[in-house]
């Protein structure tokens, strides 16, 4: 696509962006298990009005917008009183992975400042999120994953085990995203202090909702401040707290930690340059909404999405259970969870699945579908499984039926060289910004 010479007009754009977007998975309809963490038309048209009245405004001037300090310093606070520690220190990044590579970075710096470490290494279970992976890469990081026990949570005595010299930080998640379940935090955190070290919790996915649904009554494992040990949480306000996206937060301990986050430069002739996170400019919308929507649902409106959340989730997991075919994987202590065969091609499965207008997440290691529930997702448990039944009578009747995408993830789940996997990946990223060169093609 060329730069256009003239522009075009408004009602042109308009069809434009609503003809590209009719093509999108219907997440309104709860047709995806991933990505939109929706609550509602009244949630959206308060992060909506809040995005927009404050759409122009740029977090890294908080002396001009003043707004913005006062917002970004208030979901500070109210997250670090959701979390147990009203005087954690913090601030709002874009996502869960700049929340985690803040959180590396600044382990790095304070292990270099506080212990002369010149080359830090970071432990963490197989099934932290690739941010932690990123961060390493990027800020030249040693790092170690670690094997799960048959829960499939992290192996605490594994950790322990990897610990040399120069290890900084032991990380754990509250969940972990591919199967729901809470590392055991209080040990992972007890072995960090006691060899002196940090020990982040990645909450991106559980902060907003685990408060609530121990609120609930439901059985939540210790994983927050009140866990000893335990230095920084990372926290995505645009998952279960139903913010606009390019909003999370990093909280830590105590301030001369978060301290070690942050980057200056003293002599530039631009000025004096300073910023707490990994942006410079930071959209103010995003800052806003997220205030907002703290506000407008509250202690009351986040348990009430809460239970939603959790009652589905156990319906689709008993009606899941009820297919013999199928099993879910470990017991999740959330709305999010994965399901497997013994017998059948769950990835022939989800193709499936695909047929009849569903979008399941496939994973690896072992080969499943993931499954992450929220409050629009309580309407489709009588269709969905339904679907799921007669997607699995179909494969087990057919037998190995895995074209497509079921048998390009299957191939690729089975090659023992990851290396050129990830290769595979490399290209496919590459593909993903390519214009097409017939502007009049349709999917």
């Amino acid at each position: 696509m060329e730069f256009p010479e003239k522009g075009t007009s408004r009602e042109e754009i308009t069809v434009q962006l609503s003809d590209a977007i009719s093509r999108d998975a219907d997440w309104r309809g709860g047709k995806i298990f991933s990505l939109v963490y929706f609550a509602g038309d009244e949630v959206a048209d308060v992060l909506k009005e809040a995005y927009t009245t404050a759409f122009y405004t740029n977090g890294l001037g908080p002396g001009a917008f003043k707004s913005l300090k006062k917002f970004e310093s208030e979901v500070i606070s109210m997250t670090g009183d959701l979390l147990y520690h009203a005087e954690a220190a913090g601030n709002m990044t874009s996502g869960g992975t700049e929340s985690i590579l803040m959180a590396v970075k600044t382990a790095r710096d304070w292990a270099r400042a506080e212990r002369g470490v010149a080359h830090a290494r970071i432990i963490v279970p197989v099934t932290a999120h690739p941010a932690f992976a990123k961060a390493a890469h990027y800020l030249d990081v040693d790092i170690v994953h670690t094997p799960l026990r048959d829960d499939l949570r992290a192996d605490v005595d594994a950790m322990r085990r990897s610990i040399t010299e120069n290890a900084v930080l032991l990380a754990g998640s509250a969940p972990c995203y591919p199967f729901g379940v809470i590392d055991p935090i209080a040990e992972i955190a007890g072995v960090a202090a006691e060899r002196g070290l940090l020990c982040h919790v990645d909450a991106c996915l559980g902060a907003y909702l685990l408060p609530f649904t121990e609120r609930l009554g439901y059985d939540v494992t210790p994983w927050d401040f009140r866990v000893p040990g335990v230095t920084s949480i990372s926290a995505d306000l645009h998952k279960y707290g139903y913010s606009a996206r390019g909003a999370s937060v990093v909280l830590y301990r105590d301030r001369d930690l978060r301290r070690h986050q942050f980057f200056a430069v003293s002599d530039w002739p631009g000025g004096l340059y300073g910023s707490p996170t990994l942006a410079g400019s930071r959209p103010g919308g995003a800052i806003t909404a997220a205030w907002a929507v703290l506000n407008f649902l509250g202690v009351e409106g986040y348990t009430r999405l809460a239970r939603i959340n959790m009652e589905t989730t156990a319906a689709l997991i008993k009606g899941i259970n009820d297919i013999p075919q199928l099993k879910i994987l470990a017991r999740p202590d959330m709305s999010v969870f994965a399901f497997a065969s013994d017998s059948l091609d769950i990835y022939a499965i989800a193709d499936a699945l695909d047929e009849a207008g569903w979008h399941p997440d496939r994973q690896q290691l072992p080969p499943s579908l993931h499954c992450m529930v929220t409050p629009v997702h309580d309407k489709i448990v009588e269709t969905f499984l339904p679907d799921l039944r007669r997607a699995t009578a179909y494969v087990a009747e057919n037998g190995d039926v895995s074209t497509g995408r079921a048998a390009t993830y299957g191939m690729l789940d089975k090659m023992p060289d990851r290396a050129a996997v990830r290769n595979v990946v490399l290209d496919s990223i590459d593909r993903l910004t390519q214009a097409r060169r017939d502007s009049s093609a349709r999917d």
